[in-house]
């Protein structure tokens, strides 16, 4: 199975480009399954139930995200109802949505783990844990698993790969929306990259607009960044997975410029 996993999708400059060019990639690369990170598709905060539902139309099959996920109050009851949806699994009990999907793409049963680190970031429970967890309530027939690793620290995305190595098909990172130079093939099947990067504009900061947070650099007049403009890059992986052993065959890492 061949799938492909986008980095954070961030604000109108992000989504425009997967709208725009999802089915040519899918095409193109003849791709079984899409995975992105959509936790800053609405503004560079969230994402909205009508953004969601254009992004899945699009060709998306399943989204993940992190930190940001309820910063729009309205996606709370949508991500009760949309399975597709995730938010980090170790979130703590109680939280809406669900932090694991479970399908059937091509005839092959496919899982996705969405897990959050802790270093440098909000207090949650225990990723490590909780990808336990979830692996022990998969079916032996899921063979392929696909985890998102939304995290800050190198050191953590990385034991966490090694931690699930040859237990899971793919451990890719994301929230740090730069893209890193590390994919590769772990000692027991686990395709592994500490960070995919983003989908949006690089004319800024991280998607952002450049005075906007030197701004929050220089200054103790804090304000909500927009989101910058120009060079639209696609940043994604792609990874071959053997359906019969869940091994990852390969990981080939993308950055496409994206024009309208």
């Amino acid at each position: 199975m061949r799938v492909l996993i986008m980095g954070d999708v961030v604000a109108r400059p992000g989504r425009v480009a997967v709208m725009e060019r999802i089915q040519d990639l899918r095409e193109q690369h003849e791709i079984d399954f899409a995975v992105m990170n959509a936790e800053n598709v609405a503004g560079g905060f969230s994402i909205t139930p009508q953004l969601a539902d254009q992004l899945f139309a699009a060709g998306i099959d399943v989204m993940t995200s992190g930190n940001h996920i309820f910063d729009k109050r309205e996606v709370i009851p949508y991500i009760e109802k949309q399975t597709r949806l995730l938010r980090p699994a170790n979130y703590p009990k109680g939280t809406p949505g669900k932090g694991v999907w479970t399908g059937t793409v091509k005839g092959a049963r496919v899982a996705v783990i969405n897990l959050i680190g802790r270093v440098f970031m909000h207090a949650v429970d225990d990723p490590f844990r909780a990808a336990d967890d979830a692996l022990s309530s998969l079916p032996a027939e899921v063979k392929i698993r696909i985890v998102d690793m939304h995290a800050e620290a190198t050191s953590e995305k990385a034991a966490m790969g090694h931690f699930l190595d040859g237990r899971v098909s793919s451990v890719t990172g994301s929230h740090t929306h730069v893209q890193t130079a590390d994919e590769r093939i772990l000692p027991k099947g686990t395709a592994f990259i500490t960070d995919i990067g983003m989908t949006g504009s690089h004319a800024g900061v991280i998607g952002m607009e450049t005075l906007d947070v030197i701004k929050r650099f220089t200054s103790v007049i804090h304000k909500r960044a927009e989101h910058s403009t120009g060079d639209v890059r696609i940043n994604a992986v792609i990874i071959d997975i053997d359906e019969e052993t869940g091994r990852a065959n390969s990981i080939q890492r993308l950055s496409l410029p994206h024009k309208s």
